[in-house]
């Protein structure tokens, strides 16, 4: 069900805004084309009829695999869109890494000293980055170290020029460095907080006061407690994941990074309907598919869960 909802909003949505795709070929007051002709190109793209004929056909093509076709550039919607799937999930899989191993030790260092300067200091400086908005994040990214310091290339996945080997590799990380940067900043505050706050919680378990009242030593606590701690994070990692690729539309737009984000993009400017409902989709699944990871791994990961259900 929730996915029927899905590709009813994935398909609604680009139809609500002004304009069509013939809008974007044969601009409306050109007079090039008269209402039968601009018939005839709706129908080449499986956009004539009524708008339920329309999804009626959605759902029929949708069961072949078939994508349609984009109105842009004339190609399969399904190979655009693979095209640029293999960035997003090489810029989305880095900054998922990166801010979950880099919440859950700041998380734990703070929660460990709950009350402390440190705490305190790294709670403030978390949040304060985590409420700025992605584009924010990236243009300050951008003008620091692309413009100013031109340490970093501004756009692009990859340089104009052909390169082969390890300095393929190179540029590709220098390219992936400010907008993984930007998603990692921005995926990083979810995580922090959910692992200090563990952290804290875990500190307060009778487990924790007798490992300390048998003399144990700090390190052998601490290793004790984050295990238990680490469960709620994996949780929110993998609904992370899936916030992570949304943002990425936004923060691929401000690099010009040619993943599904900068992909959307171009095709809201285009209206190009079956590339924007193909991105959408695609966008919710992924969405719907951690949620649903995300509650088949929890009882696993904690057996307290699996032992209410059996009951």
């Amino acid at each position: 069900m929730v996915v029927l909802a899905a590709l009813m909003v994935n398909f609604a949505l680009p139809r609500l805004a002004p304009g069509d795709p013939i809008d974007y070929l044969v601009p409306p007051d050109s007079g090039i084309v008269d209402a039968e002709q601009r018939e005839a190109m709706l129908e080449d793209f499986g956009l004539h009829g009524s708008s339920l004929d329309q999804f009626g056909r959605y759902l029929a093509n949708l069961t072949r695999g078939d994508l349609g076709v984009s109105v842009r550039d004339g190609r399969a919607v399904s190979e655009v869109v693979v095209d640029r799937l293999w960035w997003s999930l090489l810029l989305v899989g880095t900054a998922v890494l990166v801010s979950t191993v880099l919440g859950v030790a700041l998380g734990f260092a703070a929660g460990w000293r709950r009350g402390s300067r440190r705490d305190v200091g790294l709670l403030a400086g978390v949040l304060a980055v985590d409420a700025l908005p992605a584009f924010f994040v990236g243009l300050m990214l951008m003008l620091v170290f692309s413009v100013q310091l031109g340490w970093f290339p501004v756009y692009g996945a990859t340089a104009p020029e052909s390169l082969t080997g390890l300095a393929w590799v190179v540029d590709v990380i220098e390219r992936l460095a400010l907008p993984a940067t930007t998603l990692t900043l921005v995926g990083l505050g979810s995580v922090f907080v959910v692992a200090r706050s563990s952290m804290v919680s875990e500190l307060g378990e009778d487990h924790v006061f007798m490992a300390r009242a048998k003399g144990l030593a700090e390190d052998r606590v601490r290793r004790q407690a984050a295990r238990n701690a680490l469960i709620p994070v994996s949780t929110v990692a993998l609904l992370g994941f899936s916030t992570l690729v949304g943002a990425a539309t936004v923060v691929e737009a401000v690099f010009s990074y040619p993943g599904l984000g900068s992909l959307a993009f171009e095709a809201v400017r285009a209206r190009d309907y079956p590339v924007l409902q193909a991105v959408f989709l695609l966008l919710s699944l992924v969405a719907i598919a951690a949620n649903l990871v995300a509650d088949v791994v929890y009882p696993l990961l904690d057996p307290r869960v699996r032992r209410v259900g059996s009951r």
